[in-house]
């Protein structure tokens, strides 16, 4: 991938927008208000508008007819369902004025999300040769064993000693809230395992063009996991409010998922098409 497209462009400069609204809210200490709310509205944008171009742009690749189409397809249309679910939540804060609407309305577009970017992660890795990589050498098997052995420590330790004080059902909680407090977690550490699985047996095979699209996807995955743990740490705690840092890791995390999706909206040239090979 020489150049990023005009695509790419506009959610780049569009995000460093969010970055200065984000950074003026930091500074003034501000934790509640329309403009917190504005925040998560508009950050919510990005992958609600970025998934529906990719969508509409995975019949480039074939859509269900190939495995790459697949990939984008399922992936965007989990960015599609996130930026729904926030839509949702800003529904909330600007008319309920519920500033944190948690369980909701909202979560019907969050949860699936989940579900869908480890299926396009699936065809990511058939795609990437990842699978093929698999079957074929037994230190990828063995690589595949323990990236999610060294994965769980982290991730046991972040959702359940610091985000649940160390009990996985702590009382005082609705059972909605407590289904979706495990739902969210296992599915991100999904997501994270086939990533980095992907990421690590892969990498080298990942063309010119899909090189950076790709890691831009996998990189996006692991900083929506720890954007994921601090909102389940911070709605847990009682610390929680619209634009915090952990909603700023959210929005980076989206950015670059959708940045490497976007990457793929656009035909490659003759001369990127020839890297990939």
């Amino acid at each position: 991938m020489k150049k990023i497209n005009k695509y790419q462009k506009f959610l780049v400069i569009y995000f460093i927008a969010m970055v200065v609204l984000w950074a003026g809210l930091w500074a003034t200490d501000t934790k509640a208000g329309n403009w917190n709310y504005w925040f998560s509205f508009l950050f919510g944008l990005i992958p609600l508008v970025g998934g529906a171009v990719g969508i509409v742009k995975s019949s480039i690749w074939g859509r269900f007819k190939s495995t790459l189409g697949k990939a984008v397809f399922f992936i965007s249309l989990g960015l599609l369902l996130w930026g729904l679910g926030e839509t949702i939540w800003s529904y909330y804060n600007f008319f309920k004025h519920v500033p944190a609407p948690y369980p909701s309305l909202a979560d019907i577009g969050f949860a699936p999300s989940i579900f869908f970017w480890i299926l396009g992660t699936i065809y990511l890795a058939k795609a990437s040769g990842a699978l093929f990589v698999l079957k074929k050498s037994t230190a990828a098997k063995v690589l595949a064993i323990l990236v999610p052995l060294l994965l769980l420590i982290p991730s046991y330790y972040i959702q359940v000693t610091l985000a649940r004080g160390g009990s996985l059902l702590p009382e005082g909680e609705t059972s909605l809230k407590v289904v979706l407090d495990i739902v969210y977690p296992f599915g991100d550490f999904l997501a994270l395992v086939f990533a980095g699985m992907v990421f690590s047996l892969s990498y080298k095979y990942f063309g010119g063009f899909y090189r950076k699209a790709i890691t831009s996807i996998l990189l996006g995955l692991f900083v929506m996991y720890c954007g994921d743990s601090v909102f389940s740490y911070t709605t847990t705690e009682g610390t929680y409010y619209n634009a915090d840092w952990g909603d700023m890791f959210l929005a980076l995390g989206l950015s670059l998922i959708t940045f490497g999706i976007l990457a793929f909206c656009t035909k490659p040239t003759v001369k990127q098409s020839a890297d990939t090979k």
